[in-house]
């Protein structure tokens, strides 16, 4: 039975279930998922979703507790038009937004507060990510498509925009602790209130878990143990994501000043199924991240103005022991007796400077201007290893011979770069029901040039209850510090001389509510993306990618009873490799998504949910059959303040049925390092509870 099958009998099950509680439920209690109506990342201003000029979605905090959802991923899994793969470096996920898939996920711009977390070294959200928690997260926003003529660099297929929570949204103090599979405990505390005529949030979470331990059959020591006749390898063994967790932040907003500082350390992170593919059961990887900005607004500077300034700083830094290939193992340069060991340290920091000014002083117009400049800087680099760049032993290849090669020959030598920009958007609702919105951005970077970035929008308000746009814009992705000075690395050569990714969208979307209690909508899109940066000759990053694609999101929302509410999405895309003709793989072409949440008694509450995945054709060049789909159904049971106490509990079991679900491997030469692709976690369960002061 396929996974659509599956996906559509585990829906009749739930909705046969819901129906049947509903039935048997004598209270009418009004379901509140809080204000999903209007949404900021699409303009930088409040505006409904309907007429945002981009397709958006809108996640609350309500919505996160229903899904059972404890990190990010979980969350970003429900969206149309997203899927949560995986990846080699550590098991980080890849947020496919409409098929495009790359392995270390640099097209997805991930913003907090507004503020991009995006390090230099990959043009991602760092090597070592390990999860983002969600005790602290009062919204979510995501725009799915080009977001370059607001955002600027890596707004390519999409932006998620994350917001902690103020003041106003914990109001007192709150304790909570959570417990389940993989060994794995959290802990947290969150505080709102005032200190004198300041407003004060301060949250604190720590945690640990030994992860999932699926099998992994053969990796990448067992294709070299056949071509050099060893046997190093250590598969069949356990993946490896065990990790310890700290997050914190502290809000401090007086009048029309906001500081905010946040910090997330993961230690003692494990390397999944091995940074080069290849287990790795003793590999050990750190991340420390550490951020502040300090925001001015204010509307008093002048009649019909809004002004916004912001200052951000963020310092990162990730440390990796690893040994790349086990004991034993010979990549044709000689055997190595306590295996391939690298140990990559990077130090980075970012410095932002923004500001923006809101004009309303026409009858019909918003006009908005922006301008600022970041540096970012990776300003250390050390390297110890026990291989030379061909990956021959250093003597033996033993632990001894580990040297440090950071002035001689290490993987990069420190960089910097600066980014110069500004832009300007226009909301005209040039009749009672329409609305232009056209805006360009320009920015100019040191090392690569500069790139210019407009996008135009038309909504239509057809009728009181429907509402259609028309879409287009463009967007680009500055290359990565490793795709421009990567060296000492025999496989993966930098290029000074690389520009920047591009792509262009052109979409349509129809939000329809045919009756109050039912809301429906349909996108469909098509992009082009050129000059994608790809490995070519020698090993060397080159602009030598193009990709098509194209497809549609449909999404409904249905409060069939007060107290019953049904919710889904299903998404198709095909995206196609031009220089081969064929699909460009590793994203599923269908995606469906559906909850049921339904209140009953006093504060209590029963949410399911189904995520159906369809199948994924293999990369140009990979022989292997399609990945097949899997479905899996999601459980979540949760009361609030029972009885009228202090205290809500939670109860949570993920993939119900223990399905085997995996996301693909990558494709490589001269073999699949692992053949039978990334193993997702089996059946879980956690408990949770939470106590107000």
């Amino acid at each position: 039975m396929n996974a659509f099958k599956v996906a559509a009998a585990s829906t009749v099950l739930l909705l046969q279930l819901t129906q049947a509680f509903a039935e048997g439920d004598e209270d009418e209690l009004a379901l509140a998922y809080g204000d999903k109506s209007f949404v900021t990342i699409a303009t930088g201003t409040r505006v409904p979703v309907g007429r945002a000029p981009a397709v958006a979605t809108v996640i609350t905090a309500e919505d996160i507790k229903a899904m059972g959802a404890t990190d990010l991923d979980e969350v970003m899994e429900t969206v149309p038009g997203v899927h949560v793969a995986r990846s080699t470096q550590g098991n980080m996920p890849i947020y496919v937004i409409r098929g495009v898939h790359r392995d270390t996920n640099p097209q997805v711009l991930m913003l907090v507060n507004g503020v991009p977390v995006t390090t230099a070294f990959q043009g991602n959200r760092g090597n070592v990510w390990g999860g983002l928690p969600l005790e602290n997260v009062a919204r979510i926003e995501v725009i799915r498509g080009p977001g370059s003529a607001l955002y600027g660099a890596d707004a390519f297929t999409g932006v998620i925009d994350i917001t902690t929570k103020t003041a106003a949204d914990i109001t007192g103090t709150q304790f909570g602790f959570r417990a389940g599979s993989f060994a794995t405990r959290d802990a947290w505390m969150l505080h709102g209130g005032e200190l004198g005529p300041i407003e004060v949030a301060g949250y604190l979470r720590v945690g640990q878990t030994d992860g999932d331990r699926r099998t992994i059959t053969a990796d990448a020591q067992t294709g070299w143990d056949r071509m050099m006749g060893t046997h190093a390898s250590l598969a069949p063994g356990s993946i490896d994501n065990r990790r310890d967790n700290v997050d914190g932040s502290l809000d401090l907003s007086y009048g029309e000043w906001r500081l905010r500082f946040g910090y997330k350390k993961r230690d003692d992170v494990g390397a999944g199924s091995g940074v080069a593919q290849a287990l790795d059961p003793a590999g050990r990887n750190f991340s420390e991240r550490v951020t502040s900005d300090l925001t001015y607004q204010t509307s008093a500077l002048g009649r019909n103005w809004d002004v916004m300034l912001q200052a951000s700083f963020m310092r990162y830094k990730e440390f990796s022991d690893l040994t790349l290939f086990p004991p034993g193992a010979n990549l044709g340069g000689g055997a190595f007796a306590d295996g391939m060991i690298g140990n990559p340290y990077k130090w980075e920091q970012h410095g932002r400077l923004h500001a923006a000014a809101l004009y309303e002083g026409f009858e019909r117009q918003r006009l908005r201007f922006g301008i600022g400049a970041q540096k970012e800087d990776i300003y250390r680099i050390r390297e110890t290893k026990n291989f030379y760049p061909n990956f021959s032993p250093i003597g033996t290849g033993s632990i001894s011979d580990i040297t440090d090669v950071s002035a001689t020959a290490a993987f990069l030598t420190p960089h910097s770069r600066t980014v110069r920009y500004a832009f300007v958007q226009d909301e005209w609702s040039f009749s009672k029901d329409w609305t232009l919105t056209a805006g360009l951005r320009r920015d100019g970077y040191s090392d690569v040039g500069g790139t210019t970035n407009p996008r135009l929008a038309l909504a239509w308000e057809a009728a009181y209850n429907v509402t259609a746009k028309l879409l287009y814009g463009t967007a680009f992705r500055a290359p990565s510090f490793v795709e421009l000075y990567n060296i000492n690395n025999p496989v993966q050569i930098g290029n000074p001389n690389l520009k920047p990714e591009k792509m262009r969208t052109v979409e349509a979307a129809v939000s329809w509510q045919p009756v109050p209690k039912l809301q429906l909508g349909v996108d469909v899109f098509h992009y082009d993306m050129r000059d994608t940066l790809r490995i070519g000759p020698a090993y060397v990053w080159q602009n030598a990618g193009e990709q098509t694609g194209k497809g549609l999101e449909l999404e409904a929302t249905w409060d069939a009873a007060s107290s019953l509410r049904l919710s889904g999405n299903y998404s198709r895309q095909t995206s196609i490799d031009v220089a081969t003709g064929k699909d460009a793989g590793l994203a599923p072409h269908d995606h469906l998504y559906f909850r049921t949440d339904w209140r009953f008694g006093t504060g209590w509450a029963l949410s399911g949910q189904l995520n159906a995945v369809g199948k994924r054709l293999r990369a140009p060049g990979d022989t292997r059959d399609p990945l097949r789909g899997y479905s899996t159904v999601d459980l979540t049971l949760h009361t609030d303040n029972p009885r009228g106490g202090r205290w809500s509990f939670t109860a949570s079991v993920r993939n119900l049925f223990g399905v085997d679900a995996r996301e693909p491997s990558p494709y490589g030469l001269p073999f699949v390092s692992l053949p039978n692709d990334f193993p997702l976690p089996g059946r879980s369960l956690y408990l949770q509870g939470e106590y107000r002061l």
